[in-house]
This record gives C-alpha cells, structure tokens and sequence, in this order.
C-alpha cells in the first residue's frame, strides 16, 4: 500500500537536485561529462512541478491571479537575464570580431523575445555544433523553452477553473502524449531539442506529478537508488539504454524524486540537503546563466584548451560571480519591499530596451563598429564587405554564358565553391574569364547539361564523386572537371585576434578534427584532378597559416576565405591555375 505523507514547507532536496543538474550542465560544457547535457531535462521537470503546483493549487483555493503569476515570474527571471544582455554586448565590441559580434547581438535580440530557441533552430540547429562553444547566449535557448510554457500554461488553469479544474490531470495527459509523440516523431532532431512542443512532456510530466500528489509525498526508502539512477546516466553511457531514451529515462527518474519523500534522515538527504548542495541549488540560476558567458568569452579571447588548473579557475570564478548576482540581483528583486512593481517594470523596461536598439544597431552595422585592418574591414567606410557576403556575391553568377572570346569556367557546389569562385576571379585569369556559378544538382535538368557543355573547364566542390555520376557526362566533358579540395584553419578566429604576442602575424593553427581524412580520401578519388588547398600551406608539424604574408586573415569563420585569403591562395596556386588554365 502507498503511503502518502503531507509535505508544504521548503524543500531542500530540490534544491539539491538543481545544484546536480547545473554542475552536470557546467561539466558538460567544460567538454566532460558526455551526458552533462541531461540537467537542462532535470530543471524541465523540476520547473513543470513547482509551476503547476503553485497555480493548480491557487486554483483549488479559487485565488489565482493570472496577473500576479507573470510578475513573480518577471521578477524571478528578467533581471537576471537583462543584466546578461546588457554586459554581453559591451565585452563583444571589445572581443569580438564583426560577423561573431553580429550573432552575438542576434541572440541579444532573440533572449530579450523570450525565443533563442528558434534562433537556435533556425542558425545554428545542432546544438553539439563546436561553433555554439564560441556564444556567451547559446545556453538562453532553455530559457526561451520555459518562458514559452510560462507564457501559454497559466491559460490552461484559467479556462479549466472552477468545475472543470477536475479535467486537468486528462488534459495535460493528452498534451504530453501529443508532446511524446513529436519527440519520438521523425521530425528534425533540431526541432525535439530546441522547440516546445516536443520538449513539453518534460514539464507537463512534472505537472502531472504536482496534479495527482497536491501536497503530499509519496513515502519511499529507495530514493536513494533514484539519485544514483540519475547520476550514472549523467555521467555514463547506458550500453543498453538507445540515445533517445536517456531524456524520458531522466525526466521520469527525475518526477519520482520530486514526488518522493524518506520519512528518515539517511544518505540522500546527505547528499541532496547538506549547505553545500542547498547553497549551489539556490544560485543555480546565476551559475547557469555565468558559465556559458564565462566559457564562450574565455575560449574566444584566452585559451580553447582546458586543462584541470583553466577549469577549476573557471569553475571558482563562476561559482563567485554567481553568488555576487544571486545576492545584488536575483534576490532583491524578489522583494517587494526593495522594488515597486512599477520599478522593476521600468527598470527592466529600460535595460532591455537599451540592449535591444543597441544589438539592433549592431546588427545593422555588420558587427562593425570599430577598425579590424587584419580584415580590410574598417568602421565607416561604406565598401566594408563581409567574408559572408563576399562568399555570397558568387550567388549572382548563376547564368548562362556570355557569347565572347573568354573562357567559360563553370562552378559548382557549396560554398567552399563559392570561395574558389572568388579564387579565380582574384587570380590573373579573373578577367579572362566567363564565371558561371551553379550551387547543386538535386534534380537533373537541361540547364546543367547544357553549361557543362559549353564550358571549357568545370570545378567542382563535393566530398563525394556519386552526385557528379548522376549527370552521365560524356568522357569529353569528364575530362575538363576539376575538384577543388576543403580547407580549414582552425576551429575560432577569435583567440588569434585577441593575441597579443609579438608575433601576431606568424600564428598558425593546427586543422579541425576531420579535414585531414577528408581531404586525404578527396585526392584518392581524384587523384591529379585535385586541387589540394591543405597541402601546399600546412607545415610539419600538422599547422595551417592563420594570416596572409601581408598580416590579413585567411579566413573570418576559419573556414570561408576573405578577400586576403582568396587572394592569397590565388598568387600560391598561381601555378597550379596555369596549368590547368593552359592545357
């Protein structure tokens, strides 16, 4: 037989396991603990509990006030995030360079919206991607995900009160299995991680829990096996546990310990409710909100390597800032008697209203804002050209070719064809050239055959061969196909820029994990028909040049080439493009 047991004062057990979930958050993203991830799921269900228990049982005591939610929300959660904002911009200008400066403000824009999640979505979309390392508001996404819910739950009790409010356990059961269906659902992996709607059943799951129990804790002697349940998935992989199960598997673990209660003081209330874990649980918020900012400026600025003595720096540092904020911020604004409704109202209203026109301006201005000589990009000059939008220009050479005496140069691929493109029009041969640019062959047609008939040479920039097989070309039009290799010179721009040695303009870079093997399988396929752009600049120890002879980045993004870089490969290959060219 259960036994239920009455449980309304604080809890500090949850604050325990908030302190589990945002270490395992702050490991994970210090690049240990592989499932580290899995505290953002665990504040999910905590966050889907304790809101659905506060409204459900104003509810049931018919004094809810829809309007006094949001403002405890307010207070709760938008100080401390318009404080982030507001000096997130400020340590850009000085740090970054125009294109990262210009999605940071980007995400300055989105947080203040409440929805870095679909700028997330619709960017960046994979949230292991080594680029999210690199922005201090990338973890602002859960953050959206829950002001979301906030923005749309507190409704549910509303149109459900009175008699109805005995519907609301169905209702939210129906929601979570709509919300489990889209999370084992084929839709895109980036739409479970970063919208809603698949991540909902995490909260309602919660709610459940808060529904079903009210006041009342089930009393169980196990709970420690749950607490170190959830602590192996955190720091293990399960060999028989599939990927897409370890979030269900958590939420659940994570709603019994909520909903669970051990009559006595044994060694899980050693571990979830000694001061230290109590005192980690109540800053969780500003620990949250500081270690990505902290990580991604540090890496951008210091140092991308961490060893033990970086991270535990770092680690002191966040759990110090955090406690400074938690204390002058978060707390304080709390309290009515510190401040007015109608002064946080205008104070928040005026700290986002700054940040936002500012990112806005910045975004408008490129992210330029200042001189970058390295880059040839300088504040004011109207001529200023991205390495965005000079890889871009090649887009409007999508046409067929001019009726002339120059040469016909058809190019097809990505955008690392894209920065070929703008190789040979910055080479010797750009004005003699008739450059016909064609982005991808999804669908065979007439228009792709006909300009590779009448080009003289094709290039072409794919990691395989299987799409150029498609086109059955004839072996005189094979003959004059040429593939242009990958290229990579590191893994951020940004700890190169802020370097402040005496030999700024000889860094060099070792390759991103991959580029090797990619482009070594490359010259296989195509043996003398590859333009190798590793080979020729990589020394021996493994580096790549990060600058050009005359002191210009080779790449913004490390990746893509600026004009200096496309440059620069153009006099070293200079050979190369007269043999092909000559022939």
């Amino acid at each position: 037989m259960i036994k239920l047991i009455d449980k309304i004062g604080y809890r500090n057990d949850i604050d325990g396991l908030r302190a589990i979930a945002v270490i395992a958050v702050l490991i994970f993203h210090l690049g240990h603990l592989p499932n580290g991830y899995l505290g953002v799921d665990i504040f999910f269900v905590i966050s889907g509990y304790l809101i659905t228990k506060i409204l459900y049982l104003q509810a049931i005591g018919s004094n809810l006030r829809i309007k006094n939610f949001y403002l405890k929300r307010i207070r709760r959660i938008i100080p401390l995030v318009s404080f982030f904002t507001l000096i997130s911009l400020p340590i850009g200008f000085l740090l970054m360079l125009p294109d990262d400066f210009e999605n940071l403000a980007q995400s300055v824009v989105a947080t203040n919206l409440f929805s870095n999640n679909i700028l997330q979505y619709l960017t960046t979309g994979n949230y292991w991607d080594v680029v999210n390392e690199f922005k201090p508001l990338m973890h602002t996404w859960s953050l959206a995900v829950e002001e979301q819910y906030y923005f749309i739950y507190p409704f549910l009790f509303f149109f459900l009160k009175g008699k109805n409010l005995k519907y609301l356990g169905h209702v939210l059961i129906l929601l979570t299995i709509f919300s489990l269906a889209l999370y084992f659902s084929q839709i895109k992996e980036a739409a479970k991680f970063y919208l809603l709607p698949a991540r909902f059943f995490e909260l309602s799951i919660g709610g459940l829990g808060a529904v079903f129990l009210k006041n009342k804790l089930i009393v169980s002697n196990y709970r420690l096996l749950i607490v170190l349940a959830i602590s192996v998935l955190l720091v293990f992989n399960v060999p028989f546990l599939m990927d897409f199960l370890y979030i269900p598997v958590v939420v659940l673990l994570t709603l019994i310990l909520l909903t669970t209660y051990s009559e006595k003081k044994g060694l899980t209330s050693l571990l979830l409710e000694n001061s230290v874990m109590v005192f980690i649980g109540k800053i969780s918020f500003s620990i949250y909100m500081w270690h990505q900012l902290i990580l991604a400026f540090s890496r951008y600025a210091l140092f991308q390597e961490m060893n033990i003595q970086r991270v535990l720096l770092l680690f002191l540092l966040t759990i110090f800032l955090s406690y400074l904020t938690y204390k002058f911020i978060e707390q304080p604004f709390r309290k009515k008697d510190k401040f007015s409704t109608k002064a946080v109202l205008i104070i928040l209203l005026v700290a986002n209203l700054i940040s936002t026109v500012g990112a806005f301006y910045v975004y408008k201005k490129g992210g330029v804002l200042k001189d970058f000589p390295h880059l040839e990009i300088f504040n004011g000059d109207s001529k200023n050209l991205s390495h965005s939008a000079y890889n871009d220009r090649i887009y409007a050479k999508d046409k067929d070719f001019p009726n002339n005496e120059k040469i016909n140069v058809l190019v097809i691929g990505n955008s690392f064809a894209r920065d070929w493109a703008n190789v040979l029009l910055e080479s010797n041969y750009g004005e003699k050239i008739n450059l016909s640019y064609y982005f991808t062959i999804r669908s065979i047609n007439d228009k792709i055959k006909d300009r590779v008939a009448k080009a003289d040479l094709v290039f072409w920039s794919t990691l395989e061969m299987n799409s150029l097989k498609k086109l059955n070309l004839p072996k005189s039009d094979l003959d004059k196909v040429w593939c242009t290799g990958t290229k990579n010179f590191g893994i951020n721009s940004g700890l190169f820029y802020n370097y402040s040695g005496k030999d700024f303009c000889a860094q060099r870079t070792h390759l991103e994990d991959g580029y090797w093997e990619s482009n070594e399988q490359l010259k296989k396929e195509w043996g003398a028909k590859y333009i190798d752009l590793i080979a020729p600049v990589i020394d021996s120890t493994g580096e790549m040049p990060v600058f050009t002879d005359d002191c210009k980045f080779i790449s913004q993004d490390c990746r893509h080439f600026t004009k200096g870089g496309a440059v620069f490969y153009s006099k070293m290959l200079s050979q190369k493009l007269d043999l092909i060219f000559e022939n």
